[in-house]
């Protein structure tokens, strides 16, 4: 078995995810090619070595269908001999591309690949892709007959399960925008690729709003309360709102991985390695609780325990999600996202798992700390879990 190392892993500043956002302008996959470009052109690597570029995208629709993956590749300039696929695990897609990147290196079947996601939902609005049928309604109601519900709705029944008040929520959010910015004042961020648009050059993210307090969030209204779902969930306070979810955000995230000995032969020097991988399937009602599940399943396979680990990423889809993992284990809360999470620093849905291998290697590499935990919750009621140790 090959080792699967981490060149490297970059991203694209955050955009807006509506008309006028920093990076609407920019076609996804244009968006993706410049990143890709950018990766291979740092490391004077060959994009012509290359085995396999899997891309994550949860809308493939529009610009972002018919593969967006190779689409992409093309638009890089790479050569046509080089593959790519793109993949939807939901929000989680751009972390399911590297462990099958990983895996695949870890068989034997390639040297050299490129995990990476992009997402403009500005271009390619959430649930686009649906139309007017909703593909769960018939194959899934003999089983669920009262319907699955929305993400949002899962949230406010996980703040309601586990009692957390919109206080606590509001103070979260505001924690996320504090620490982002903070951060990238601290932390050295070259993880960050610049982007060239015909307004100018993009190089921070466009969604952190350091002045973010809970006073200010708490004049924001329940965005998912409705009179059907107040009868049918009496026991949901409404509670969430878009200053304690992520916002709708454009982005791509691209990470180079091979095996350790085709780095060596490249006098490359890897960042970090593969430690552990899992995947959790949870209850699709609530929907968002899966890294619960996920976490329990990589700790047992990794043989680490939660104190081993320098840093938790645990994806801020609503804030009641990283709370809710907080709680359940009981660990140091200042492990948890350190360097603020996706309600300050977007959530492009298929990008979003590079974007926290990012965050995650950045800050163990800032604090010399040796492991780290990056988990996310996923539509359908699913989670990822991935831990690396730096090198």
């Amino acid at each position: 078995m090959s080792t699967a190392v981490i060149i490297d892993v970059i991203r694209t500043p955050s955009g807006k995810g509506k008309p006028g956002g920093a990076l609407s302008e920019i076609h996804p996959a244009t968006l993706l090619a410049d990143l890709l470009r950018t990766l291979v052109d740092k490391h004077d690597l060959d994009p012509a070595r290359i085995d396999d570029v899997i891309t994550g995208c949860v809308t493939q629709s529009g610009e972002q269908a018919v593969n967006i993956g190779r689409t992409a590749v093309l638009a890089a300039g790479f050569p046509d001999s080089v593959p790519a696929t793109t993949i939807d695990r939901q929000c989680g897609s751009s972390q399911q591309a590297a462990a099958f990147a990983a895996q695949g290196i870890a068989s034997g079947m390639y040297d050299i690949a490129i995990a990476c996601g992009v997402e403009s939902m500005s271009r390619a609005p959430m649930f686009s892709n649906v139309g007017d049928k909703d593909p769960s309604i018939g194959p899934l109601a003999a089983r669920y007959p009262d319907g699955l519900v929305s993400q949002g709705i899962g949230a406010e029944l996980i703040a309601a399960r586990w009692k957390f008040d919109r206080e606590q929520l509001d103070a979260y959010a505001a924690r996320s925008h504090r620490l982002a910015a903070a951060a990238a004042e601290r932390l050295q961020f070259d993880q960050i690729a610049a982007v060239h648009t015909p307004t100018g050059l993009v190089s921070v993210d466009e969604t952190v709003r350091p002045a973010t307090t809970p006073d200010s969030l708490a004049a924001l209204t329940p965005v998912f309360q409705s009179q059907a779902m107040s009868a049918r969930f009496p026991e949901i306070d409404w509670s969430i709102t878009a200053g304690n979810s992520s916002p709708l955000t454009d982005g791509a995230s691209a990470a180079l991985i091979m095996s350790e000995h085709t780095a060596a032969a490249l006098g490359l020097t890897p960042r970090a390695r593969f430690h552990s991988f899992a995947i959790a399937g949870s209850d699709p009602l609530l929907m968002l609780t899966g890294p619960i599940p996920a976490t329990e399943k990589i700790l047992a396979r990794s043989g680490l325990r939660l104190e081993d680990i320098d840093t938790y990423e645990v994806n801020e889809a609503f804030a009641p999600v990283p709370l809710m993992w907080q709680s359940h284990f009981d660990t140091d809360p200042d492990r948890l996202n350190p360097a603020g999470g996706a309600i300050a620093l977007g959530h492009p849905l298929g990008a979003s798992g590079g974007r926290l291998l990012a965050s995650m290697l950045t800050y163990l590499e800032a604090t010399g700390g040796r492991y780290g935990l990056q988990t996310m919750c996923e539509g359908g009621g699913m989670a990822n879990a991935t831990i690396i140790e730096r090198l």
